[in-house]
């Protein structure tokens, strides 16, 4: 499964002082981010994708746009790449969907045996509790910077390092800057154990609001292969 194809199936400033596990900063931030994640409904945001394969030494840059809803405890997800690395992705009723438009090649993946898994990483950074985030991931929390969603943003620099071994074979580290605020993520860094290293920013945030999902219909020409 290529990098990119993870991240979609799963999806800064140093020198600060780091807060480990346990530490009093964390636990407010874990504090932050359950009552941002009761209050949660949806988001939806302008994406803006590089990924860097480090063999090539070359980064790849995609845009699109991203929805999450919270239906009761779970969550639907969909991504709508652009050309020219159109990628249609959604993520309902426990499937994962992969729509390629240019080959019109459909892939469905059945997600209930790796349910608490997928469900790991498409509430990563929209709407999961902190709570949760401290059962699958080692969290640091690296302090408060500024990003800008429009206006001026501060955010929380959280350093995960995942706990399920299996997940370690995908990314090896995740940071997020998270609006502790509304629960959601203005930037993330996926780390894999290659080298390879993908960066997502959101922009434009709507959160709370009314998601359009025809703009992420999964529209085969005919029949799929």
């Amino acid at each position: 499964m290529s990098f990119g194809l993870a991240f979609s199936v799963a999806f800064a400033v140093s020198g600060l002082q780091a807060w480990g596990q346990g530490s009093p900063q964390l636990t407010e931030t874990i504090r932050k981010l359950d009552a941002a994640s009761a209050k949660f409904q949806s988001a939806e945001a302008d994406l803006h994708r590089d990924i860097y394969e480090r063999v090539v030494r070359e980064t790849t840059t995609q845009v699109g746009s991203v929805y999450f809803i919270r239906k009761g405890a779970a969550t639907q997800m969909g991504l709508k790449i652009l050309p020219p690395y159109a990628r249609v992705v959604e993520y309902k009723d426990g499937k994962v969907k992969l729509y390629d438009p240019g080959a019109n090649h459909l892939q469905v993946i059945a997600a209930a045996e790796n349910q608490a898994k997928f469900e790991t990483f498409f509430t990563l950074g929209f709407g999961g509790s902190g709570q949760d985030l401290l059962k699958a991931w080692t969290v640091d929390d690296q302090g408060s910077e500024s990003l800008t969603d429009g206006k001026p943003v501060k955010v929380e620099k959280l350093v995960l390092v995942p706990k399920d071994p299996s997940v370690k074979g995908t990314f090896t580290q995740v940071t997020l800057w998270m609006d502790l605020e509304r629960g959601v993520a203005l930037k993330q860094e996926f780390i894999a154990p290659s080298g390879d290293k993908q960066t997502a920013t959101y922009l434009n945030i709507k959160y709370n609001r009314p998601v359009d999902l025809k703009v992420y219909e999964i529209k085969c020409k005919g029949s799929c292969s």
